[in-house]
């Protein structure tokens, strides 16, 4: 096995997982430590280190609000179960899990950046272990990088010192690491020519920003967004911040520094990092996501999700799709007058139909606002599939829905997040009392992923050696998607009668 690997920067040594067929590294640094000078900097080269790195723990994770214990909290019961994870603002560094015996192997290779809206979240979460994925031949990387005010705070100042990079840094520390994969993996038995990039929400978001970003020209092959790609539904309806411009994130940052009580950026750099994040929780409302992506014209040139529709993007096979209970559009109208108005103000000659679907004639505004309820997740994958299909780019999009039964006292439905114990098929890792069938169900998922990193192309034989379920592309003429369900089902079907509207309408106006 491979357990002693040199990087560019020095050795490393990690250690056998659990399968002792797998090697470890965690803990690898892949840029300086953003601190001091390095705060609010795009991430700078690590530095060379003599003697062996043992790679065996993982390192602390950026700095973020602390979750405690809370067991009525379905996240914090479901992941985060450790209140005491050592935190640090010295957080760039990624894991790999490796199959290889030799560096000669040139396996495909996954990068993965997680979840938590761009506000925590952390390269350790137990679901998140690379070793299932790795038994199928990946080598699996997980990348750390810097959120909230450390990684998307801009002001006039940062951008005056380096306006090549004055914001997005959380993002940039993504590229980094990746950039980082790209010059390193073949040293871990990966093909540094063979590589995808994933995530889930804002993970998933992140993929969506990376995919976008003129600066990426071959770091990657293809790309996974999870539960990422979004765009609102109806007036009012909350999606995450990519419209932000610099000049207006900048002002922020000026109105911060005032309430941090100091005058300069080299100030603010030498505040305890303790004391930045507990102002940043003070200042504001800390979770309405206001330290997030930004269009600065540099990275991030436009609103990514447009940019992906328009095609100005980097054009690669694409696996996506959303859990069937998460983040569900409802029109804001409190009244059937409002109700009313909303649907001439949106659809105009149009606003007949969309009333009739959504039962106007019950005169019944709870029933109408429940008939237009859709989920935003799908309307956007939809609109994306659609446009990725009419623009022929000649890459395929492969789309999803997972709607397995999920167990527990909570009843909690397919919630926003739940599919990641089945995506990396670390079941066995979750407290809930998954039975043999979900445990079916994650090998199967794990193995469509697994297909797709390899070679674009999901489908494949199940590790019983039987063919899978075929899964198609999405198209505009067949716009199916495959169905995680108490087992995988490619579901022939159209789109219910109100999206098929609503997708309409958006092409109609765009």
């Amino acid at each position: 096995m491979l357990r002693v690997v040199k990087t560019e920067n020095g050795i490393v040594r990690g250690l056998p997982a659990a399968d002792p067929r797998i090697t470890s590294f965690k803990g690898v640094p892949f840029a300086a430590p953003p601190v001091g000078e390095n705060r609010w900097r795009a991430p700078q080269p690590a530095q060379n280190w003599d003697g062996v790195l043992l790679a065996y723990e993982f390192a602390p994770v950026s700095m973020q609000p602390q979750m405690g214990v809370d067991p009525n909290d379905i996240y914090v019961r479901e992941w985060h179960v450790d209140p005491d994870t050592p935190m640090d603002e010295d957080c760039l560094y990624l894991n790999v899990w490796t199959p290889a015996k030799s560096p000669d192997e040139k396996l495909p290779v996954f990068v993965w950046f997680f979840g938590g809206g761009l506000q925590c979240g952390y390269t350790s979460e137990m679901e998140f272990d690379g070793e299932r994925m790795a038994r199928r031949g990946i080598v699996v990387v997980t990348v750390n990088y810097r959120l909230n005010v450390f990684g998307f705070l801009c002001h006039p100042e940062i951008t005056a010192e380096a306006p090549e990079a004055p914001a997005n840094f959380g993002h940039l520390d993504q590229q980094a690491g990746l950039e980082w994969v790209k010059r390193n993996i073949a040293a871990f038995g990966g093909d540094p020519d063979n590589i995808t990039i994933g995530g889930q929400s804002a993970g998933g978001g992140s993929v969506l920003c990376q995919l976008t970003s003129p600066q990426n020209e071959g770091l990657f092959n293809r790309a996974i967004i999870q539960s990422g790609m979004i765009s609102p539904v109806y007036p009012g309806n909350r999606v995450p911040r990519h419209g932000r411009k610099l000049a207006d994130a900048e002002q922020e940052g000026v109105e911060f520094f005032e309430f941090l009580g100091v005058k300069s950026l080299a100030e603010a750099r030498q505040l305890d990092a303790k004391y930045v994040l507990e102002k940043a929780l003070q200042y504001k409302e800390f979770w309405s996501m206001l330290w997030s992506t930004v269009q600065d014209d540099k990275f991030c040139v436009g609103n990514p999700y447009q940019l992906f529709i328009n095609n100005k993007r980097w054009i690669v096979p694409l696996l996506t799709g959303q859990t069937s209970s998460e983040f569900f559009s409802v029109p804001p109208a409190k009244t059937v007058d409002e109700f009313r108005n909303m649907a001439v103000e949106l659809f105009g000659e149009d606003a007949d139909e969309f009333l009739e679907l959504c039962n106007v004639q019950s005169g019944d505004i709870e029933e109408m606002r429940k008939r237009a309820s859709v989920s935003g997740l799908e309307y956007s994958i939809r609109i994306a599939g659609q446009a990725n299909d009419e623009s022929k780019t000649g890459v395929p999009i492969y789309y999803y829905n997972f709607d397995a039964e999920i167990p527990g006292w909570d009843n909690p439905g397919t919630f926003h997040s739940v599919d990641l114990w089945f995506t990396f098929e670390t079941l066995a890792k979750c407290w809930r009392p998954f039975t043999g069938k979900h445990y079916d169900l994650a090998r199967q998922i794990c193995n469509y992923w697994c297909n797709f990193i390899k070679s674009g192309d999901p489908n494949g034989k199940d590790s019983t050696g039987e063919e899978m379920e075929r899964w198609e592309p999405y198209t505009a003429e067949a716009p199916y998607c495959m169905v995680f369900g108490d087992k995988p089902e490619f579901a022939r079907e159209q789109p219910a009668d109100l999206m098929k509207f609503l997708i309409r309408q958006y092409f109609k106006k765009n």
